[in-house]
């Protein structure tokens, strides 16, 4: 089949149409933006979808993935303000916010996320002991975070997270920590016995001081009670009242015969005189105060007192 020249010239024509179109159409996967260069300069970005260029002057410069990406951190050597050598490894999170700054102001991008990353994990970390490292690692995730998003900003991209996921100290440190910590444990129980025995010695003597003062002032009421009783006798017996000097006279001896006969360290009770003889020497006493004080209250001229009977125990 012969060709002329002007289907020759259709079939180039067609070709050259497939050509630019398969050059000026580009499709952008979601997730992505591609930057576009017009002799070497940047002059757009293309988002995710289809998108038209200039064929044969433009051209795509870079590939950027806009999701947000995972970075790890390798494990390094970290020395503290004390002097103490400790293993760290880490993780870092970003996502490229503006794909014409991430590609044209820095070379390299994940690799200078990374040393940045570890450049200010030496620094944070450096600057803290070490007992403030282990303990407060959610304040050097957050200054690391701050720091390092701070310096990345005019790269375009927005650090997320800076976690840090090991701090290894040596063994030998660790060991040193753990005999630390047990002491530390037990002072802290030894502090808590000697606190919980003062009290206990505290409340034990303001027990005692209550029950002292109690005591004298039982004392003190049975001695005022006493006086009193005393008193009263006393006036009773200086109106010529001579029933209550009986009566006073007959309980003190009973108290005493009571104590007497309650005493733990006796077992056989060796009495003075029978009971006549108790009562033989209260009406004594009657008659001498009958004389010494008559019926009316005065004092008059003391008679010969009768004797009381003298009651002999029996003979057996």
């Amino acid at each position: 089949m012969d060709f002329s020249g002007f289907d020759i010239a259709l079939l180039v024509l067609v070709a050259l149409v497939v050509l630019v179109l398969f050059k000026g159409i580009r499709t952008i996967p979601q997730g992505y933006n591609y930057t576009v260069e017009r002799f070497g300069r940047y002059t757009k970005t293309l988002s995710p979808g289809l998108n038209l260029i200039v064929p044969f002057v433009d051209r795509i410069g870079a590939k950027l993935n806009m999701m947000e990406q995972v970075l790890d951190v390798p494990t390094q050597e970290i020395i503290t303000r004390d002097n103490a050598t400790v293993a760290v490894d880490g993780v870092a999170f970003y996502q490229v916010l503006n794909a014409a700054q991430a590609a044209y102001q820095v070379a390299g991008l994940e690799n200078a996320i990374l040393n940045l990353t570890m450049t200010n994990i030496r620094t944070v970390m450096g600057s803290m002991d070490l007992d403030e490292l282990l303990s407060n690692r959610d304040a050097i995730n957050e200054r690391l975070l701050r720091v390092v998003d701070e310096a990345a900003h005019p790269w375009g991209i927005k650090i997320t997270r800076v976690e840090i996921k090991d701090i290894n100290p040596p063994a030998n440190l660790v060991e040193s920590m753990g005999r630390q910590m047990m002491a530390e444990r037990n002072k802290r129980a030894q502090i808590l016995d000697a606190e919980g025995l003062k009290q206990s010695q505290i409340l034990e003597a303001e027990g005692r001081k209550e029950a002292a003062f109690r005591d004298a002032e039982a004392r003190e009421r049975s001695a005022e009670a006493e006086a009193r009783a005393t008193q009263v006798v006393s006036e009773a017996i200086s109106k010529g009242d001579v029933q209550a000097l009986n009566y006073f006279v007959a309980l003190k001896y009973t108290e005493a015969l009571t104590r007497i006969g309650s005493a733990t360290n006796s077992k056989v009770v060796l009495m003075p005189m029978e009971a006549s003889s108790l009562i033989g020497t209260l009406g004594g006493i009657g008659e001498i105060a009958k004389e010494v004080f008559r019926g009316d209250g005065t004092a008059g001229t003391p008679r010969q007192a009768a004797r009381p009977p003298v009651v002999r125990p029996s003979e057996s």
